[in-house]
């Protein structure tokens, strides 16, 4: 079985008819590179087209602005923790941590009773200040915030 009869391609860019059962002595000339598509430089391609490279991501929104924070005072937490103990450390956003040292105290208190409940609270008291004031260094700290 043979090729259809049309017009083909040759290796010198020109075409030629084939019969069906053989070349004739037909040409024309093939297409020229002002046919094939170009990419951005004006370089012409054998092919149809050319894959394209693939661009850098945009963002297509705007920088956000950074968020403002309040500093939190190592006085002021301080303070809170000497009239209670361990709200100072919930000030400082650590309500887990204030919560036991509150707790702690309070069972401390009941404790008096059979004297060791004197030196436990006044160690607790002492911790619940300490720990309010690093708190809030540390919390500033975080935020870019020196205090």
């Amino acid at each position: 079985m043979s090729a259809p009869a049309g017009w083909y391609a040759q290796p010198d860019g020109s075409q030629r008819y084939w019969d069906g059962g053989g070349w004739t002595a037909s040409t024309a000339p093939g297409s020229t590179p002002q046919d094939r598509p170009a990419d951005a430089t004006g370089q012409v391609y054998p092919y149809a087209a050319q894959p394209t490279p693939y661009a850098a991501p945009t963002n297509p929104y705007a920088a956000q602005p950074g968020y403002a924070v309040a500093p939190k005072s190592p006085g002021l937490a301080v303070l809170a923790s000497f009239f209670l103990p361990g709200l100072g450390s919930m000030i400082n956003g650590e309500v887990g941590k204030g919560v036991a040292i509150l707790l702690l105290y309070l069972v401390s208190w009941p404790l008096i009773l059979v004297l060791i409940g004197i030196p436990m609270m006044f160690g607790i008291w002492i911790w619940g200040m300490v720990d309010a004031y690093t708190g809030a260094q540390n919390w500033n700290r975080r935020h870019g915030i020196w205090s």
